[in-house]
């Protein structure tokens, strides 16, 4: 039932209980403190007058003082209902007639994106959409939220995308691709009145539960994608275990080229020296893309920033330059022992978590709202008691993959209070909650709208390859385009867009090590860059052909 509809039978409820219970209050004391029975129609006529301020008849002037406060009290309730009719009834219509609503027909369009149904998670991709300047058009069935996108700037078209006459709508005859990031079941309808409106068309989806994947490839979808599973791997891999560091896998550049991210520790050689003793580049061969410093990323770094304990280096070169650096920025001794953690929320993202933990040797205490296979401990993880019981007091991690992040945050400040030392991981459904997560005490955040929307950028674009779904900082591999016969010196990269291009791709060899005042770029280029979403989007805008 929709908010206005819900609104309306909820007045009409109150109308009816107060009438009838003012009409027998109304009758029963006409009849003990008037001493004049009547009939209870007379009454109610009496009680409906009150209401609309038409008068009173012959009932009144009354001669008992309850009576006049029952007068009183009925004339107070009737102005009320009718200032509350007015809420419900004439400010929705002033509003609809003065909103402009939002089109059922999109404008001709070709090589677009269709988008079904809006959600954080394709909010995300619809931000690389817009930083693509790629045409897209994003179908929506509930009216109060086409109309609510459709005024904040969105491109859409409100209807049900189950349909023929929808579909066409959205031009599906010309589009590049349709993504669907529906419920799971309703995804799956979509996606069969997509195929047969057109069954050449790509479909992707997104699926809440990966166990439904099968149903949609059934429906004939071309790409399932399940970002929850995908965040949850990385997640634990964010984990110090008995067989993995705190140290991320690199990203693979070229064949002997990394970009990886590394976490200077306590009792590291680097730990409260500065970039200019630390002297990275002359020492190891590295280059600094960047750092994080207390959760905010800064590129490029000053060499009179310090390295405290917990900075981390986003950094690029040879695997021999990484492992080096890699042994110098962790702790001289490492804690190979079994790790004692423990896994809130135990869905799909929990589950991924759960498998890749698996044979680590960690002792994993699951810690659920439903009781489930695998799960420990039932409960809600923002009471304490649930805490204290799942361990958290001697627990070395805590993962954090409830439902929403109203939880999370929650569970992250009562977490951080039973154990300061706890290391804390948070998977976050939505990127504007991911600053709370770390101001309540988290010590890694990822946003499951950035995952998602990166996956579909990658799955979307073939010709811009996104290298990572997880990192806060994007590496993405696109087209030279503008760069085109000039110089990094000339076009000064770094400074203009806040990116840094760690390697050129020219007639498929990688290249990492070229002078920025002499290399030129060629017609044909490709260069893999890394920098923030921001900066990314300020290099399309820069230099896309």
């Amino acid at each position: 039932m929709q908010r206005q509809t819900r609104r309306t039978v909820y007045y009409l409820a109150l109308v009816f209980v107060t009438t009838l219970l003012l009409t027998g209050v109304y009758n029963a004391g006409m009849a003990s403190w008037e001493n004049r029975p009547q009939p209870l129609y007379r009454s109610l006529e009496v009680v409906i007058q009150s209401f609309t301020t038409t008068g009173y008849g012959e009932d009144a002037p009354w001669q008992t003082p309850q009576m006049n406060v029952l007068a009183v009290v009925m004339q107070f309730t009737g102005i009320g209902l009718i200032l509350t009719a007015v809420d419900v009834f004439a400010v929705p219509w002033i509003r609809d007639a003065l909103t402009p609503s939002a089109p059922e027909v999109a404008p001709e369009l070709e090589n677009h994106i269709i988008i079904c149904e809006h959600t954080p998670r394709t909010d995300a991709f619809i931000g690389e959409l817009d930083a693509r300047d790629r045409n897209y058009v994003l179908v929506e069935s509930d009216p109060e939220t086409a109309r609510d996108l459709y005024e904040r700037g969105y491109r859409l078209i409100e209807g049900d995308a189950e349909t023929t006459e929808t579909l066409a709508n959205a031009h599906l005859e010309s589009a590049m691709c349709v993504v669907i990031d529906g419920a799971d079941d309703r995804s799956a309808s979509i996606a069969l009145a997509v195929r047969d409106a057109r069954p050449d068309v790509r479909v992707i989806t997104l699926v809440e539960d990966a166990d439904l994947a099968q149903y949609h490839s059934a429906a004939g979808v071309d790409d399932v994608l399940s970002p929850r599973q995908l965040l949850g791997e990385r997640l634990a891999e964010h984990l110090p275990t008995a067989v993995t560091t705190e140290i991320d896998e690199g990203v693979t550049i070229g064949e002997d080229f990394e970009l990886v991210e590394l976490t200077v520790s306590e009792d590291s050689d680097l730990a409260h020296s500065t970039f200019a003793e630390a002297a990275l580049r002359e020492r190891f061969g590295v280059n600094v893309i960047g750092a994080w410093f207390d959760n905010d990323f800064k590129t490029p770094v000053d060499l009179d920033d310090k390295l405290q304990p917990g900075t981390r280096l986003l950094v690029t070169g040879e695997p021999d330059q990484i492992e080096s650096l890699r042994e110098i920025t962790a702790s001289a001794v490492r804690d190979f022992t079994a790790q004692r953690i423990v896994l809130a929320g135990y869905g799909d993202s929990g589950r991924a978590v759960y498998d890749g933990l698996s044979g680590s040797g960690s002792r994993l205490t699951v810690l659920d709202i439903e009781q489930q296979e695998q799960v420990d401990i039932v409960g809600d993880a923002r009471d304490p008691a649930v805490l204290e019981e799942a361990g958290i007091r001697d627990a070395d991690a805590l993962v954090l993959t409830v439902a929403d992040d109203t939880t999370a945050v929650f569970t992250t400040l009562i977490a951080r209070e039973l154990n300061p030392d706890l290391r804390i991981i948070v998977r976050a459904s939505e990127e504007d909650d991911v600053e709370k997560l770390y101001q309540a005490g988290a010590d890694y955040v990822q946003s499951l709208a950035t995952v998602s929307g990166r996956m579909l950028a990658s799955t979307v674009f073939e010709d811009e390859e996104v290298l990572t779904y997880e990192t806060q900082v994007n590496v993405v591999r696109l087209p030279a385009g503008g760069l085109e016969g000039t110089t990094l010196a000339e076009e000064d990269v770094r400074t203009t867009t806040g990116c840094t291009i760690v390697a050129v791709i020219r007639n498929g060899k990688t290249i990492t090590e070229f002078d920025p005042v002499k290399f030129t770029f060629e017609a044909g280029d490709e260069v893999v860059i890394t920098g923030t979403d921001e900066a990314i989007t300020q290099f399309e805008q820069q230099f896309r052909p």
